[in-house]
């Protein structure tokens, strides 16, 4: 993954080239991975993420146009597409763009003021709709520029949640609140351990000993709109809704398995009480797995992570061929402790954690696996646990 870091010098002559002028300055923020905890979000339970050091880059000027003019390298050939800060509240357009927008959008309605342009020049490495939230990862970025070139004064938390009303009010999508804190809030070398009821969180170090996550992508294209996403959702949430007939709880992450066992007669139903029982179960062993790995038991942290998976793929049914053909191939190579897919699923990516001295084996056998079965080569990526966004000149 050094290879993709993006070069200064690259970003600022490009932005140069687009604008006619030289950058004020750079930022960048990370996208992110689920090491376990997943649908438990907007569950109201915990999730266990961290910061990876592929992301999104942008160099940064002002104009005089009281706009913000916007050049991705990753879509050239749509050139600068200009938003007038005048019309912030225009209907998403379906373009990249949107993230960006919508972010200045949430944070005039906070109460920023904006007295002038600005020209955004924005590069990413992430892999486009791989489940590594690209998405988050430019709402956040455009937060902390506007942040930092406005000197406004939110919060970070602040910052996540405008992120999340972008998802959920403008984009459309009902996504809990982990992957704008994830990617704001992550620092190297450490996973965050969120709970998603209260947002208290803390920075647990990430010591997987002689291990690596291997970030493994299925190169199949996954929206979060276009996919099953909502549906999800919805099911968890009728399924609560016939839970509080008798029991006082606010969200799923409220119960432990015992209670739902006990309780879901009052669900009766075999789709619905298997996607609660994921959501239930999966906050219980995102507790579980966290006090292994601070423990220093990592054997019962992987297992737990695999463990996540089979609720995924079983009770939850997010995965398909593509991600099945992954974990299943990955869990069965010497030196793999754990593996499950990450994110939304419905393609993007899965995570197995390897012996450092196995990886290059794991790749290459898991490589040949999947190339037998779904007919085109996915990729392999070692994560590097970064920081979450900010200023490049800061660091």
């Amino acid at each position: 993954m050094e290879d993709d870091i993006m070069d200064t010098a690259t970003l600022t002559s490009g932005f140069t080239q687009q604008f006619g002028h030289a950058a004020d300055a750079m930022f960048f923020a990370p996208g992110r991975i689920n090491l376990i905890g997943e649908y438990t979000d907007f569950n109201g339970g915990h999730v266990f993420p961290c910061a990876i050091s592929l992301g999104t880059y942008a160099a940064v000027g002002t104009n005089d146009q009281q706009a913000l003019r916007l050049y991705s390298a990753n879509f050239a050939d749509q050139g600068v597409l200009t938003v007038p800060l005048a019309q912030l509240d225009t209907p998403k357009d379906g373009r990249w763009t949107d993230y960006a927008k919508g972010m200045a959008r949430e944070l005039v309605a906070h109460g920023a003021k904006f007295d002038h342009g600005l020209d955004i020049y924005i590069y990413g490495n992430l892999p486009n709709a791989a489940g590594l939230s690209s998405s988050a990862s430019l709402e956040m970025l455009m937060g902390t520029i506007l942040q930092d070139t406005f000197d406004l004064h939110f919060s970070r938390v602040e910052l996540v949640k405008m992120g999340q009303l972008v998802e959920n009010n403008y984009i459309g999508v009902n996504s809990g609140i982990m992957d704008q804190f994830a990617v704001e809030m992550g620092e190297a070398n450490h996973a965050v351990f969120l709970d998603t009821n209260t947002l208290q969180y803390a920075s647990v170090p990430l010591d997987l000993q002689d291990n690596v996550i291997l970030i493994m992508n299925t190169n199949k294209r996954r929206e979060l709109t276009d996919s099953k996403y909502n549906e999800r959702r919805s099911e968890c949430e009728e399924a609560l809704a016939r839970l509080q007939k008798q029991l006082d709880i606010k969200t799923l992450g409220d119960l432990d398995g015992d209670t739902f066992d006990e309780y879901s007669y009052l669900i009766y139903d075999d789709t619905l009480i298997r996607r609660a029982r994921h959501a239930v179960v999966e906050n219980q062993r995102t507790l579980r797995a966290t006090k292994a790995l601070q423990a220093g038991d990592l054997a019962t942290f992987s297992r737990l992570v695999s463990a996540s998976g089979v609720s995924l793929a079983y009770d939850f049914e997010v995965t398909g061929l593509e991600l099945d053909t992954l974990v299943t191939t990955a869990l069965q190579q010497p030196g793999v402790l754990g593996a499950r897919m990450t994110g939304a699923g419905f393609g993007g990516c899965a995570i197995a954690i390897v012996a450092k001295d196995a990886v290059a084996a794991v790749q290459a056998a898991v490589g040949q696996r999947y190339r037998e079965v779904v007919g085109y080569d996915a990729d392999f990526y070692v994560a590097e646990v970064a920081d979450g966004a900010h200023k490049l000149a800061d660091k």
